[in-house]
């Protein structure tokens, strides 16, 4: 009796932890050469902020054994129709930048991908890039988000 008692115990505790580890066992943690990085828009980020009512994410993941880049955006109460969407680089928060990659897929839900050289590998991981989407009435850019790992 103490045997089976024990044997169940133990069949629990195993398939509790299967499940555990399936649940977090994404790419990006699983494989050390992938970095996932994200960034959360909003209006008050841009420079000069504006008082949209818009916001935004861009999810990605960078392959370090490649140099390779991909992303997805989503937005959502934007004044209008993205009209440009893209990476900027390098710069801190507060500071402007020159696009470094652009989107070639600005709908929501759009993704892209891109191999990057070493020094942009290097500012991105930095902190140094945003992403930014603009619109017709926000022409410099609707709303803004800085690039960073995710934790």
């Amino acid at each position: 009796m103490m045997q089976k008692r024990r044997f169940l115990k133990t069949a629990c505790l195993a398939a509790t932890l299967t499940v555990a580890l399936a649940a977090c066992g994404s790419t990006t943690m699983m494989d050390p050469n992938k970095v996932a990085l994200s960034a959360t828009m909003a209006g008050s980020n841009e420079v000069p902020a504006n008082s949209t009512t818009g916001s935004g994410s861009v999810d990605a993941v960078l392959d370090k054994s490649s140099n390779t880049l991909t992303w997805k955006l989503s937005y959502t109460g934007l004044t209008g129709p993205a009209v440009a969407a893209h990476f900027h680089g390098p710069a801190a928060v507060g500071s402007n930048a020159g696009v470094v990659v652009p989107f070639t897929d600005i709908t929501n839900g759009g993704t892209g991908s891109a191999t990057l050289t070493a020094a942009q590998v290097t500012d991105l991981m930095a902190g140094k890039w945003y992403a930014n989407v603009h619109t017709a009435a926000n022409k410099g850019g609707e709303i803004r988000g800085q690039v960073l790992p995710k934790m």
